[in-house]
């Protein structure tokens, strides 16, 4: 899933993100990032509509 990031890597990651942010702070981080993630997935989709849709050619 993660190419060649391990658990033991995971786990490093999360632990300085907790020592840098408190625990207070990661639900809103990670609440950020998916917001993020999901926008920047549905742009590339309507993207890919969009040039889709070009390709096709025009009844007329």
């Amino acid at each position: 899933m993660f190419g060649s990031i391990g658990m033991q890597e995971i786990v490093l990651i999360l632990f300085i993100l907790l020592l840098l942010f408190g625990a207070k702070r990661l639900p809103e981080l990670g609440e950020s990032l998916g917001k993020g993630i999901r926008e920047f997935k549905r742009g590339v989709s309507e993207i890919k509509e969009d040039i889709e849709s070009d390709d096709q050619p025009k009844g007329g």
